[in-house]
């Protein structure tokens, strides 16, 4: 299927970007996969951080291969409403590097939105690494109507970097869907009380300064990293969590 026609009947298309690492980017796009696959949508998630994939772990796929049938690509099934691909697939072991230079970066993540068999889908979220390099670039240009979702964190060096994911995005023509404030405030897992343990607000005041969306805050729970950790995600998820992440679930 020629890239145009999948992508033409793809509802909702979100970039999930960040201007650095360790935002949680990852976590988020997975996180709102779920959730929307949840409530019935079904839903696509595409890993093009080819050499920092993390998708396939937190779904509990770290050592499945990719496999195709009549020159297609089966996206690994998480559930009746969920699908992923991501290069991890390509790899024998989930410790091997990914060593691809940028062309052959550009035509691996193009073959996975035309040469996959994907399923009829009402999003595809699009998992992007940090920064504005090949990846993004390549992506923006071949989904010129996609929207992205910058996520943050509220400390100032996360900002300034958004900054730049936001220029990007305005040199790319590509519309801002909104901001995400990640990791913003600790749930304490004895009384599930937030606590800010870190300065917040910085990913609001962004968004007012760029007259752009905010979408939400989703705090620290250590529950989501030992559920990532066992391939389990939102397992045992705080209610202040699942309610941030469905308060933005419901904006998209």
């Amino acid at each position: 299927m020629a890239i145009h026609q999948f992508l033409g009947q793809v509802k909702h298309k979100f970039i999930v970007m960040s201007g650095k690492g360790g935002v949680g980017k990852s976590t988020v796009s997975v996180d709102l996969a779920l959730l929307l696959a949840e409530k019935g949508f079904k839903v696509g998630l595409l890993d093009v951080d080819l050499h920092g994939p993390s998708v396939a772990g937190m779904l509990g796929f770290s050592n499945a291969h990719l496999m195709a049938k009549k020159d297609r690509l089966l996206p690994f099934e998480v559930n009746k409403n969920l699908c992923f691909i991501s290069a991890q697939g390509l790899l024998q072991s989930e410790d091997d590097p990914l060593i691809w230079r940028g062309p052959v970066k550009i035509g691996a993540i193009r073959q996975f939105l035309s040469d996959t068999d994907w399923p009829a889908l009402d999003y595809l979220i699009i998992d992007c690494p940090p920064g504005t390099g090949d990846e993004p670039l390549t992506v923006v240009q071949t989904i010129p109507d996609a929207e992205a979702i910058i996520v943050t964190t509220p400390q100032k060096v996360s900002l300034a970097d958004v900054r730049k994911s936001v220029n990007f995005c305005d040199m790319a023509h590509i519309k801002i869907r909104g901001i995400i404030e990640n990791m913003s405030g600790f749930i304490c897992p004895h009384c599930g009380e937030k606590v800010d343990i870190f300065k917040s607000g910085g990913g609001r005041q962004l968004a007012d300064e760029k007259q752009l969306p905010f979408l939400g805050q989703i705090p620290i729970d250590p529950m989501v990293v030992a559920a990532e950790d066992d391939g389990k995600p939102l397992q045992n998820l705080s209610e202040g969590c699942r309610k941030a992440l469905d308060d933005i679930v419901n904006k998209l």
